[in-house]
């Protein structure tokens, strides 16, 4: 049976597909229930959480199966093409500017190192391997204003991209004889102190504009570092940029504005998608792109397989998610789709639609929120165990209650690289950002 949080339980972890509760967020507690086996605890960070709520009363949409198809439609299998179907989209509802799911999470892809959107204006990074007691550094800037999306840039250490209004801040680690080069016409001020005793501080070293002041609201880096995608609600493009040299090349398709973008793990597609329910994949050596569509609203969540041959994708008005599976090796884009069922969320929780989705980088564990749910359901985070081979299928492992009364999870991204397992953490509507350990096995 999938373990259930019994309501005022807070979670702590998962032990071999059991959920472990505890009265109280307590360090204590998690000490107790995975401390000795991983060798450090996870504490909860304090943020201000009116930073990352969403409008999430949106006028219901009708229940339908998930209609998907690619351009051309003998691409598709067909045991799956009853469930898929060309489909003339409505306009596009406004509130929907403020329901994408936004990279607000990031862990550094080679430390226990956390950043994530924490005020308006503002990013809050903690290092648990050096925070003994100490506290987050806080980055701020007048540059840096209305925060929407984080990520930390791989394979460089410590810098972190921060999308805002107007532009994307980069912000890199300074040590003693380490000070990163900063751009020209960055203000020097524009730094934050690492916690007391460290010796080191954050320093905004750049700031990538485009032609216009839109609002930068998607982010997602190439694998080996050196690009960064970028997108604006606000706008029906992508941007590929140069890091080095701060260069954007504006890649142009379609008239619908961009929800999300997102590489596969070697960096030879980008999956971009919009919020009028089409989305392309992209092969980067010539960048052109396969169109795709759906009726069942727009793709709320995508995540890659770590081998980058499937790409797993929820839909705002459905509780099927669909896996595209590439049937040859880059620059092909021949690909079929299957759907993936979650008859719990549709039965059980009476759901209307999937909110986000994240797919840890080991391919075992998928956390999914969702729209609605009934009262004991609501607010949950749903974890599955995965099964990827011949085709991706999900088991339901139970659920993550976050703390305090009618928590709601805002945002939440695992670890990419944790040795010990899944790791995710969870922005919660109360005001914590907590962080759960999912053990798969003994260590």
């Amino acid at each position: 049976m999938p373990s259930f949080p019994p309501p005022g339980a807070v979670t702590v972890c998962e032990i071999n597909r059991d959920l472990v509760a505890a009265d109280v967020l307590s360090d204590d507690r998690a000490k107790d229930a995975y401390g000795d086996v991983l060798g450090m605890v996870f504490s909860p960070i304090p943020f201000q959480p009116d930073a990352l709520r969403t409008n999430r009363d949106l006028p219901a949409a009708d229940q339908a199966e998930p209609a998907v198809e690619s351009a051309p439609a003998a691409s598709l299998a067909s045991t799956v093409s009853e469930f898929f179907k060309r489909m003339i989209f409505p306009p596009l509802n406004p509130n929907l500017l403020e329901e994408s799911d936004t990279q607000k999470v990031s862990w550094n892809p080679h430390k226990h190192c956390l950043a994530f959107v924490s005020a308006k204006n503002q990013v809050t990074v903690h290092d648990f391997e050096d925070s003994d007691g100490k506290e987050p550094c806080i980055l701020t800037s007048d540059h840096q204003t209305d925060v929407k999306s984080v990520e930390w840039r791989p394979n460089s250490g410590k810098m972190i991209a921060v999308g805002c209004k107007g532009g994307i801040c980069l912000w890199s680690a300074s040590y003693p004889g380490n000070v990163p080069f900063m751009k020209s016409g960055v203000t020097s001020s524009s730094f934050s102190a690492f916690p007391r005793g460290s010796g080191g501080q954050w320093i905004l070293v750049d700031v990538l504009r485009g032609s216009s002041a839109e609002q930068v609201s998607v982010l997602c880096w190439k694998p080996d570092g050196r690009y960064l995608a970028s997108a604006s609600c606000d706008s029906p493009s992508f941007t590929i940029w140069d890091v080095s040299q701060g260069l954007g090349t504006p890649i142009r398709r379609g008239l619908s504005s961009i929800s999300l973008v997102r590489w596969s793990p070697s960096g030879d597609y980008l999956l971009a998608a919009k919020f009028d329910g089409t989305f392309h994949f992209w092969e980067t050596s010539t960048w052109t792109s396969e169109p795709w569509s759906s009726s069942n609203g727009y793709v709320s969540g995508a995540n890659w397989d770590p081998e980058g041959h499937v790409a797993l994708l929820s839909f705002s008005n459905s509780t099927t998610l669909g896996s595209i599976h590439f049937s040859s090796k880059p620059p092909s884009l021949d690909a079929h789709l299957l759907p993936v069922e979650l008859p719990e969320i549709a039965s059980l929780i009476v759901s209307r639609g999937i909110e986000k989705l994240a797919w840890d980088a080991s391919g075992e564990r998928l956390a999914l929120s969702f729209k609605d749910g009934n009262e004991m359901y609501c607010g949950l985070v749903a974890v599955y165990d995965v099964r990827r081979s011949p085709i991706v299928s999900l088991s339901l492992v139970g659920f993550i209650r976050g703390p305090g009364e009618g928590a709601k999870p805002l945002a939440f991204a695992f670890h990419n690289k944790f040795k010990q397992g899944p790791l995710i953490s969870v922005c919660w509507s109360s005001g914590w950002c907590c962080t759960y350990p999912l053990i798969l096995r003994s260590h």
